[in-house]
């Protein structure tokens, strides 16, 4: 049990917070959490990020009396900026939970209490426990690059920020071991209907559908902690603003590149990458990259991954479990720009440097370097597969980023001072963004009955396999003051 003032005290820093001037809009915090084997789990991440895009639909009608026009949700930072999730509240009354926020994928599906594969620490959706509950005869598997989610389509009420609508989910009965733990009970999808395995409007399209959104977009500021010596448990983690931005998180314009394609995922054309100064232009036919909020590192077809590691003195290829990924001396500052066809964005060498391999990991090329060796953020994800490119968190931490349904574009502004921006470091007490709203306590359903899933259909979804703290964690370490990959 998590005792009131316990909530009270790990809220105070979201309801202390001045509003924002801007009309209508509401700002919330992203909290993050960390775990001390995010090196170790590379490897795992890698393979995973290669099957979740393949390498080797039903409208939502609104109920929502309240139209509201743009939303900020607090969302939390799982394991030193690998991924960052959100409080979905489900069902009449509401359970809430900690849902991954994925741009790579466009399904939104969470645990059951029938779930006979979760464990004890995975919240889970009591769906007797809700009076709009929906059960279909359908069953679906949604497959991942860790692993897949299995269980039975149905719908209820979704709410997300202050918007509230039926929508059509996957009631998870069985998931594959490591696919989601600590605290987390599933994905929300933040991509098209085109690539929705329950073929479905994802809940963010429907709101623009519905013309509820003050405009059609929303907007990621995500911050970073990647150097900070301790292994933070959570954090606040930046701000996600559902139908609009927030102009105190950025400076200058924003600037939008239309998408390359039909709308399906957020697709843009890298154009090319400076690595410690030198330019390598990208080829078109080898530029196609998904922006992706759910993938932790940019990955990279292999003759440009290789080409971008070769200019960096001292680096190699990793072999074995480890191949596709780079190590690198880890004294050496590497400064990559990467351009979409506009402004040549800064990815700043906190975000490159991953953290330090030991022997095992290095293997060979141990033997030829004298010097410590640290993992890349940006490895080989191989060749022959659409995107070409994954260009996760490792990029969007350094900038804002605008996912804009109409006209269809991604845009990209300079973070505002004193943000994580590319050329600063990580501040332990981040900027307060004004005008935030509370983060809900997630809700864990006792677990109760027991189910089984077959799989009707075989769809192709993307997630990113997550390990993350249980609230009560979240709550301590908000209150003292304060990376998913899919492993």
């Amino acid at each position: 049990m998590i005792s009131l003032p316990l909530v009270a005290m790990a809220l105070l820093p979201f309801t202390l917070a001045a509003r924002q001037p801007d009309g209508g809009v509401v700002h919330a915090p992203i909290v993050r959490r960390s775990h001390s084997n995010r090196v170790a789990n590379l490897p795992k991440a890698v393979e995973a990020l290669r099957r979740k895009y393949g390498y080797q639909v039903t409208n939502v009608k609104s109920t929502n009396s309240k139209r509201a026009s743009t939303a900020a949700i607090p969302i939390t930072d799982e394991e030193n900026d690998s991924s960052y999730s959100g409080v979905v509240s489900i069902g009449t009354p509401p359970q809430n939970f900690n849902l991954v926020l994925d741009t790579g994928s466009s399904d939104l599906w969470v645990a059951t209490t029938s779930c006979t594969s979760c464990g004890s620490d995975i919240p889970e959706f009591n769906p007797s426990k809700s009076s709009t509950y929906k059960a279909t005869s359908s069953q679906l598997e949604i497959d991942y690059g860790s692993g897949s989610a299995q269980g039975i389509v149905a719908q209820d009420s979704v709410t997300f920020g202050s918007f509230e609508m039926s929508q059509e989910l996957l009631a998870v009965t069985n998931i594959t071991s490591r696919l989601i733990d600590d605290g987390l009970s599933g994905i929300m999808g933040l991509g098209f209907a085109s690539i929705s395995a329950l073929q479905t409007t994802p809940f963010w399209e429907a709101l623009y559908n519905a013309n509820d959104l003050a405009e059609p977009l929303f907007s990621f500021y995500l911050e970073r902690y990647v150097n900070q010596a301790n292994q933070i448990s959570a954090a606040p983690g930046g701000v996600l603003t559902l139908g609009g931005t927030n102009s105190s998180l950025y400076n200058g314009s924003i600037e939008y590149l239309n998408l390359t394609g039909p709308s399906s995922y957020w697709l843009l054309t890298v154009s090319s990458v400076t690595v410690q100064g030198k330019t390598i232009p990208i080829d078109p036919l080898s530029g196609l990259a998904a922006i992706d909020t759910g993938t932790t590192l940019i990955g990279a077809p292999t003759p440009i991954a290789a080409s971008i590691w070769a200019q960096v003195p001292g680096s190699t290829e990793l072999t074995g479990d480890w191949q596709g990924l780079y190590a690198f001396p880890c004294d050496t500052n590497v400064t990559v720009y990467i351009s979409f066809g506009g402004t040549n964005w800064a990815i700043s060498p906190l975000d490159m440097n991953l953290g330090t391999l030991n022997d095992t990991m290095i293997g060979n090329a141990s033997a030829s370097s004298p010097s410590q060796m640290c993992a890349g953020g940006i490895f080989d994800i191989g060749i022959g597969s659409a995107p070409a490119w994954i260009v996760g968190d490792t990029f969007l931490k350094n900038v804002y980023s605008v996912f804009r349904a109409s006209p269809a574009a991604v845009g990209f502004a300079q973070l505002a001072s004193g943000l994580s921006s590319s050329t600063g470091s990580s501040d332990p007490n981040p900027v307060q963004v004004t005008g935030l709203t509370p983060l809900p306590a997630s809700t864990t359903a006792s677990s109760s009955g027991s189910g089984s899933s077959t799989s009707g259909r075989t769809n192709s979804g993307s997630a990113s396999p997550i390990k993350n703290i249980t609230l009560p964690l979240i709550l301590l370490t908000s209150v003292a003051g304060y990376f998913t990959l899919f492993l």
